[in-house]
Order: structure tokens, then C-alpha cells, then sequence
């Protein structure tokens, strides 16, 4: 048997889990995502375990790929047998590259093998120019109930900076099409913070969401991270690097302008109308278990996480040879456990206990106005605008 790896433990060929770790799966629901790692292109500022077809080939392509996303689907339902699945999410990538038959497939397998809950939300992410209304009509027959749209941002020079393919009107467009096509929820995500973008920019953006009639927004401060095309440009001084208080002007633009449209934020990052909140992210956000279908898919159930190899080829071949894709595998203590519940609950609009915080941090947070005082003296720590605005600082102190 191979060494214990640098970041985790070998997962068994079998997939298998400890006992205990099955015994309750499902307690708090349970989702399942599947990941679609191919792009027509790659954006400058992404990182995200995604391929270019000419970077593929030996049973990875995208012809291939629900065929073997099924096959871990199977190796899974030898693992777990959860009661029903609350939530599917198919994400990427770019997931609408596949044809939506193949979409449907997989769905269709999820549910054959663990069965999807009548209210079953069903997402998928896409790329504004990888759909068109014949396309968001075969999904929502399908099965799916909602769709995520990459806006971006409504200004052409952002997108150029992005490397985003789309032109700032076909996000809208397509989020209309989605409507029509009988989609429930419609979600926009926007980036803010790119270099060259303007405040009249970022408020086009904002009409331009508020405009399109969807019921959910994500809102994303731009993060630049290693090894991107685009941390090479800032590095050559070609791009200067996201200013944070620039960032903290476009989340209160973006709260101000979200807020008066008749959306509430209910996470950090995330507005939605009554009843557009994402469940599968809430799902996340609330200790659920979860199994990652594909490569680089991370799942969780009863307290072990693991994750699959990344490059799909690898992938395929794993399972080809009948044997799990899992990478590595951690089993969290209760300590990390406690860590991770913190660390995602203080970023909801509910809050968290204040029994499961340290109460004198938290008590500091309230003098410092990061708290919010009515939920605070009925015993829970809900973050006020200021308070988001310094998120990350409140979870490090209250830990």
C-alpha cells in the first residue's frame, strides 16, 4: 500500500468510506456536483482544473465524458445509499459544451441510482455564448430547474480584460431565454475589481442584472491568482493589481443598488429574491454530505472529505479500470469540523449561535459596529454591511 500522500490519505481502489462515516449520510441532505472540465477557451484570470480540447484526448473528450461520468456514479452507489438527493449542481468549465442530451443522461443516472426528492433543485452553470433558447428548452425537459449564467460584467472592456469570449449583451439575453425556456431561477454572476473597470461601469452592470428579470445575483470581488495569464500581465506591470478599496466601493454599489431591486443577500456574496436562494450552495454552507462526480471533484460525507485526480485523461483511465478516481482523502477532526461550520456560517445572513463562537471576539466585534445588535442579544452573531465588508477578519477572530 502507497505512503500517506503530502495532503491526505490514499483513498481504496473500491472507493470505500469508514463505517461510521456512512452510517448517517444524508442527515443534513444531500447534493451531488458534477464537473465538466472543458472550455472553449481559458480566461485569463481562472485557475479552475479546466481544458481546451486541444489539450485532451485518450478517452477524456467531451464525447466520452458523460459515459464516464456514469461509471463513477456507479462506483459510488456501492459506497453510499443516501434516503434521496436534495440538490444537483453541474458546474465547470463550461458544463453546456456537452450536448444537453448528455446533461440529461447524467441526470437521469442520479436519479436512477439514488433518486432525486421531488422538490430536487437541479442547476447547471453556462457560458452566455454556449446556449441558445433550442439548447435551455432540452435542459429544462430535462429535468433542471435552474441556470447560472458567467456575466461577468455588462462593460465590452471588462470582458476584454477577462478574456471573456461573450459580448456584454448576450449574458442578458441569454438569462431572458432562460426565462422563457421555463427556467424557475436565473442567476448572473458578476466580477468586480477588474483592472479598467469604472464606477459607471460596474453600475451598468448592476441595471443591467436588475434589468434581465433574474431572481439571483453572485457578486464577486476579482482575486488574481497564481499561474493565470493574467497575474503574468500584472506581474509585467501590463495590468495593476485589484485595489481593496475599490472592491469595498463596488460591494456597497452593488448592496445599495441589489437591496432597492428587491433582493436581499443572504451569504457574502449572494443576493437573491424570495425563494431564489441557492439550495445546493446553502447545502455547502451547512454541513450537508456531498459526492463530486469528476475530475478534480471534491465530496464530503460523514466527516471525510477526498478528492479525484484532476487531468481527466487520468480519470477516465482510473475508471476504466474499474477503480475509484479518488486522489487522496482526509478524515476531519472535530476541531476542523467546528473550524469549517464557523468559517461558512458567519458568512450567512442568519448567523451562527453565538454558543459556537469565542464570545469575547465576538463580543469586540459587536463594539467595533461588525455585528449585528438585534441578533446578537437573541444570541446569535449575524455580520452588519460593515461587518461583510471585513468578513474575513471577524471569522479569524471569532474562530
Amino acid at each position: 500500500m502507497a505512503g500517506a500522500l503530502p495532503d491526505g490519505e490514499p483513498v481504496p481502489t473500491d472507493g470505500s468510506l469508514p463505517r461510521e462515516a456512512t452510517e448517517r449520510v444524508g442527515a443534513n441532505g444531500f447534493a451531488v456536483y458534477v464537473h465538466v472540465p472543458f472550455c472553449a477557451s481559458r480566461c485569463g484570470y481562472c485557475d479552475f482544473n479546466t481544458y481546451t480540447a486541444s489539450e485532451l484526448g485518450g478517452g477524456a473528450g467531451r464525447d466520452e465524458y458523460a459515459g464516464t461520468v456514469l461509471s463513477e456514479l456507479s462506483l459510488a452507489a456501492k459506497v453510499i445509499q443516501p434516503k434521496q438527493v436534495d440538490t444537483v449542481f453541474v458546474g465547470g468549465g463550461t458544463p453546456t459544451l456537452l450536448p444537453a442530451d448528455d446533461l440529461a443522461r447524467i441526470l437521469e443516472g442520479v436519479d436512477r441510482t439514488w433518486g432525486l426528492a421531488p422538490d430536487a433543485e437541479v442547476t447547471t452553470e453556462a457560458n452566455p455564448e454556449s446556449v441558445d433558447l433550442s439548447y435551455l428548452g432540452k435542459l429544462r425537459a430535462a429535468g433542471f430547474t435552474r441556470i447560472s449564467l458567467g456575466m461577468q460584467s455588462a462593460a465590452d472592456n471588462v470582458l476584454r480584460v477577462l478574456d471573456r469570449r461573450h459580448t456584454a449583451g448576450r449574458a442578458p439575453q441569454a438569462a431572458l431565454e432562460a426565462r422563457e425556456a421555463g427556467f424557475e431561477h436565473v442567476n448572473l454572476d458578476l466580477i468586480y475589481g477588474t483592472p479598467g473597470e469604472t464606477p459607471d461601469d460596474f453600475d451598468r452592470s448592476l441595471r443591467t442584472v436588475i434589468d434581465a428579470g433574474v431572481d439571483h445575483v453572485s457578486a464577486y470581488a476579482l482575486i488574481v491568482e497564481d499561474g493565470t495569464r493574467m497575474a503574468t500581465r500584472m506581474r509585467r506591470g501590463e495590468l495593476p493589481y485589484p485595489e481593496d478599496d475599490v472592491a469595498a466601493d463596488r460591494y456597497l454599489a452593488a448592496e445599495e443598488r441589489l437591496t432597492a431591486a428587491g433582493f436581499a443577500w443572504y451569504e457574502v456574496s449572494n443576493w437573491a429574491k424570495k425563494g431564489g436562494e441557492c439550495r445546493h450552495n446553502m447545502l455547502y454552507w451547512t454541513g450537508a454530505d456531498w459526492w463530486g462526480l469528476g475530475p478534480g471533484a471534491h465530496s464530503h460525507v460523514g466527516g471525510v472529505r477526498w478528492w479525484n485526480v484532476k487531468h481527466p485523461s487520468s480519470y477516465a483511465a482510473r475508471l476504466a479500470a474499474g477503480e475509484s478516481p479518488g486522489l487522496a482523502r482526509e478524515i476531519l477532526t472535530g476541531e476542523d469540523r467546528h473550524m469549517e461550520d464557523v468559517m461558512l456560517r458567519v458568512r450567512l445572513a442568519e448567523g451562527i449561535p453565538l454558543k459556537r463562537v469565542d464570545e469575547a471576539a465576538a463580543a469586540r466585534a459587536l463594539a467595533d459596529g461588525l455585528l449585528d445588535e438585534g441578533a446578537y442579544a437573541e444570541g446569535r452573531l449575524a455580520l452588519t454591511l460593515r461587518g461583510r465588508l471585513l468578513a474575513d477578519a471577524v471569522i479569524r477572530d471569532v474562530i
